[in-house]
């Protein structure tokens, strides 16, 4: 399983979608995941991956606005820490 996979599968299990939905270019707010949901997902994904997101559910901004920003957050969090253990 890829890392890809891995990612949308956490984002439907914690949003309870239908994972045959998530696609790179979907708009979360299209997909009704709300912030609670939204914060399980953060969570179980560093949780999952052992990295901390840039996200704040009191402030939302755009960090996270399709299924693709998620995926390439934790794809740069996990290159970063990949580089910190040289």
């Amino acid at each position: 399983m890829s890392q890809i996979d891995e990612i949308l599968d956490v984002v439907a299990q914690k949003a309870s979608l239908d994972r045959s939905r998530l696609k790179p270019d979907t708009k979360l707010s299209d997909l009704n995941v709300s912030s609670l949901d939204m914060v399980e997902v953060i969570f179980a994904l560093e949780e999952k991956f052992g990295i901390e997101l840039p996200f704040n559910a009191n402030t939302p901004d755009d960090a996270f606005v399709t299924v693709g920003d998620v995926i390439r957050s934790v794809e740069t969090q996990m290159a970063e820490k990949r580089r910190a253990k040289g």
